[in-house]
């Protein structure tokens, strides 16, 4: 505690996570807690024991597996596409230095500012006409289209300063544009695309609005939108409801956690830059 006081900003970091874990941990208790120990004591008890009724009969109730498989499946295929299609923007943007450079950046900030709202009758009409109606190609492409639009606003910024002798040197040596951007700036980037591909999939991943009105079949839905569509039936109760806030949520956190180093190294590497 002496030390907390000498150093206020470890102090302030400190208090700061405990407010973001402690929702997670208050989360988890009571998932594990039945129904009645949960009218019974309220939701900042310990639990006694171990009651994973809720769990089970949550994943049964709304096919969790199913829903998890379909969110994996759209989460890590924007993930690596966005990813793939920022680098692609970003190269000729940044790099290749096209005409209008400054204003196609524009563009892809605007498209960064909309809100989701403003996008959802263009986009069911659009996959109505297409056929791609209710099925997880069209989130895909269109989270891939959205994700890749900052990608390519972050990437053009930092390859509008790569070292412009290490290309000429690659062309010297008869590298073509494809061998220059894979085998020169894609590996010198890949800390900034590696952060880029946690974000894209963490943030497709907690997408809501689009999947629901998107992907109304059951087989098709994602772990937000059941969440999302069994609470406003009230079919669950609290020791349920947490249940389920736990199984959507940890999947993510499992991710982060996997690509922490990754996103760490990133981070640092964009620091010293």
């Amino acid at each position: 505690m002496t030390a907390l006081r000498r150093y206020p900003v470890l102090l302030a970091l400190v208090v700061g996570a405990l407010f973001m874990v402690l929702p997670f941990v208050v989360v988890a208790l009571n998932a594990v807690k039945s129904p009645g120990e949960y009218a019974e004591h309220g939701p900042l008890s310990l639990p006694h024991g171990l009651y994973l009724d809720g769990l089970k009969d949550f994943w049964a109730r709304v096919d969790f597996g199913r829903k998890l498989l379909n969110s994996v499946l759209i989460s890590g295929s924007v993930a690596a596409g966005a990813a793939v299609l920022s680098v692609l923007n970003a190269y000729a943007i940044g790099i290749g230095r096209i005409r209008g450079r400054t204003w196609v950046l524009a563009f892809f900030v605007l498209a960064n500012t909309l809100p989701q709202e403003a996008l959802v009758y263009p986009v069911y009409y659009l996959s109505k006409q297409a056929g791609l109606y209710d099925t997880r190609l069209s989130v895909i492409i269109v989270f891939t289209v959205i994700q890749a639009a900052f990608g390519t606003y972050l990437l053009s910024s930092v390859l509008g300063r790569f070292p412009r002798e290490i290309i000429e040197a690659a062309r010297i040596d008869g590298a073509n544009r494809w061998q220059v951007l894979w085998r020169i700036v894609v590996p010198v980037s890949r800390p900034t695309i590696g952060v880029l591909i946690v974000f894209f999939f963490i943030w497709t991943w907690n997408e809501f609005l689009l999947p629901l009105v998107m992907l109304i079949s059951n087989d098709n839905q994602t772990v937000s939108v059941a969440l999302g569509v069994l609470q406003g039936q009230r079919l669950m109760d609290a020791t349920m409801t947490n249940a389920a806030a736990l199984l959507g949520v940890l999947p993510a956190i499992v991710f982060f956690l996997l690509f922490q180093r990754t996103l760490t190294r990133g981070i640092a590497v964009g620091a010293v830059k």
